[in-house]
Order: structure tokens, then C-alpha cells, then sequence
């Protein structure tokens, strides 16, 4: 899924401070033709979607147009051209989109019946769809129907029912799709891995407790924390009915790869991964893992990377649903204006490994 509901304020009404300057954090293109936001810096105005590099907030002015804009002093950015009326109407035909879909997710809504619905061309809707979103029409309902799927089984359902209710034609259909094609099969899915052997090693490494789990196919989990008992408990809550144990030989070559990373060294074999996650997350997961020892790149650039330069705000979300720590260097990835930006495991733990990785790229280069 790329983007959570949300609101929008109707046309001609500021929204708030709060949800304006969280539309211009996120890029969010919902946002566009809704309102503009001047920087005192730099004396431009930009639409909330603008691709140049995020300004403080004590920096930023909000303001109900352009016109508002230029009168308090403001000349319009160059990039994303923010009196641009065909613009601002593409991004209102985005946003009606969004929320159509999201209204009919269990119908088959096809592009064309979506485009007439927003007065654009299909070809118009596809493009202007999949560069606001960072997915298309098609794979946008496919992640809604999946999410509904996902919570009807949480909820008790059968698979039988929870496929009818998220709106997929058989269970053919769902257990064909790529964001739920792993090692666990849906109906495992709602017994939370019931019936899968999973097993998991604990050690002490510099980044304090690691914790990886792993099945026959491969890894499936790696957290890091401050104890084994915290480390084990959301293990288990993850995959509640699975057969979890310790694994009986111990660390296996897998495990020392990750545990290697863990102090800022590359692994020294490829570890596989039995982990669930989307089409868009797993582009997300392939390109961090390209990233070099030593590196780090911004969360556009890794949108750039995966062709969707649009999508940043998605790309975050993926990095923050990693579930296996080191295995996917998400930490790797910082902000735009050279922050650290979140971790699931710290911000700390993300410094010291970053620093310990920069020090191992150093040494490398030196020693050729």
C-alpha cells in the first residue's frame, strides 16, 4: 500500500497548519490546487508536492492559492510550476481517483470506467495516477483488496469468505498474487503460520541483542533489541500458532552472515529470505539491498531507483515495514536534508552501524 486515507480539505479552504505542513513533508500530491506554501528563504511558492529539497517549518508559510502567495511577496517555484492550471487538474483527477477506488475496492473497476469517472483519457490517468501514487490504477485496488483480505482473515474469516468479501474472483486469484506469494500460504496467513516449523538463534552482537529466525526456505526475521525475552515475545506474537524453537545446532551459516553485518562487515554468504511483503515493497527491499557497504542514499533516490520518483513517501513506508533488519540494510537510507530519519530498531543502534560500515568501507579501500 502507498498512502494511508487521508482527508483533504475542499477546494478554497486552507486546511490546518498541522495537516498542511504533514502534505508538504510528505510530498503528498492529494494536497495539490489545495493550497501552497511560500518559503521565507528562499521568497518561492511551491505546490505541496514539490520535488525540491524539504524547507524547516519555521521557515514555511501557508497559503489558499498562488494569488495569495504572490501578494504576500512570493514568486513561483520553477519546478513544479504551482499556478499551473492543467496541473492542479490532473492532481484533483488523481485524488478523485484515489478515493473512488477506495470506495469500490471489491468491484472490478477497469481504467477506462475510472478515467470517465475523473474527465481524464485512460493513458492520461495511467500516467498521472502512477506518478503521484508510485503504482498504477490496477496494482493501487490490488493493495486495497489485499489489505481487506488480510484483515477479513485476521478477523476469523475463512479464506473462502475473505476472498469473496475482498473482492478477488476465486482463491486462485489470491494465492497468485505477488503480495502474498511466500512460503505461507494464505490460510496459513490467518492462523498466523500455523503449521510452519520455525526456528531462531539469539546472540550478543555490538548493536546489543540479535535475534534471527528462519524456516527451511530461509529467513524469515531478524530484530535487534536489548534482551533475548523482549526479542522471543514479538517473535512469537508475529507467528502466533507457528512451531517456534530454538534452533537445536545452533548458529548456522545464515545467521553468523547476518551477525557479521551487525558489526558493520559484509556478509559473507547470500542469505535468502522467507519473508511476505508487496511487488512495491520488494522493489523497494532489492534496491537497498544494492546499496554498497560504506553508503547511504536518500529516500528519493531510492524512489529514482526503482522508477518511481514519485513515490517517496511509499518508499519510507516499505523501508519501515522491513522485517528483517541487516538482511535489508533499510538503515542505509537517510533523509534528503542528511538526517538519520527513523529505524525500527533506533536511531542509535542506525549511527552506530552506519559509522561502523563507513570505517569497514575505509579499511577495504585502504587494504587494496
Amino acid at each position: 500500500m502507498t498512502r494511508p486515507v487521508i482527508s483533504a480539505a475542499p477546494l478554497g479552504r486552507l486546511p490546518a497548519p498541522e495537516t498542511a505542513w504533514r502534505a508538504v513533508r510528505d510530498r503528498d500530491p492529494r494536497f495539490d490546487g489545495r493550497f501552497v506554501y511560500g518559503v521565507s528563504s528562499t521568497g518561492v511558492f511551491c505546490r505541496p508536492s514539490c520535488a525540491s529539497r524539504r524547507p524547516r517549518r519555521d521557515r514555511v508559510r501557508f497559503f489558499a492559492d498562488a494569488s495569495a502567495a504572490r501578494e504576500a511577496g512570493f514568486r513561483a517555484c520553477k519546478r513544479c510550476h504551482p499556478e499551473s492550471g492543467a496541473q492542479s487538474r490532473r492532481d484533483a483527477a488523481v485524488s478523485a481517483a484515489v478515493e473512488y477506488l477506495q470506495a469500490n475496492a471489491e468491484r472490478a473497476v477497469t481504467l477506462v470506467a475510472l478515467a470517465a469517472h475523473v474527465g481524464l483519457s485512460p493513458y492520461h490517468l495511467q500516467r498521472a495516477f502512477t506518478a503521484a501514487v508510485g503504482v498504477s490504477p490496477a496494482a493501487y485496488r490490488d493493495a486495497l483488496r489485499h489489505r481487506r483480505f488480510v484483515e477479513r482473515l485476521r478477523a476469523g474469516d475463512t479464506v473462502s469468505r475473505a476472498t469473496y468479501e475482498a473482492g478477488f474472483g476465486s482463491s486462485s486469484r489470491v494465492y497468485g498474487r505477488p503480495e502474498v506469494r511466500s512460503a505461507l500460504t494464505p490460510a496459513a496467513f490467518r492462523q498466523r503460520a500455523q503449521g510452519r516449523r520455525i526456528q531462531f538463534v539469539t546472540a550478543a552482537v555490538p548493536l546489543g541483542r540479535l535475534l534471527v529466525a528462519f524456516t527451511d526456505d530461509g529467513v524469515c526475521a531478524v530484530e535487534l533489541g536489548d534482551d533475548d525475552a523482549t526479542l522471543e515475545r514479538r517473535l512469537r506474537a508475529h507467528f502466533a500458532n507457528a512451531e517456534i524453537a530454538h534452533a537445536a545446532g545452533g548458529a548456522n551459516a545464515w545467521v553468523r552472515a547476518i551477525a557479521q553485518q551487525s558489526g558493520g562487515r559484509a556478509p559473507g554468504t547470500v542469505v535468502p529470505l522467507d519473508v511476505q511483503g508487496t511487488a512495491f515493497q520488494w522493489k523497494v527491499w532489492r534496491a537497498l539491498q544494492r546499496i554498497p557497504l560504506g553508503e547511504t542514499r536518500t529516500y528519493a533516490d531510492v524512489a529514482a531507483d526503482i522508477g518511481k520518483p514519485s513515490a517517496v513517501r511509499a518508499v519510507a513506508s516499505a523501508c519501515a515495514r522491513n522485517p528483517v533488519a541487516l538482511a535489508v540494510p533499510c538503515h542505509r537510507v537517510v533523509r534528503s536534508d542528511g538526517g538519520l530519519g527513523g529505524y525500527r530498531w533506533g536511531t542509535e543502534r542506525k549511527r552506530r552501524l552506519l559509522d561502523a560500515e563507513r570505517t569497514a568501507a575505509t579499511r577495504n579501500s585502504k587494504a587494496r
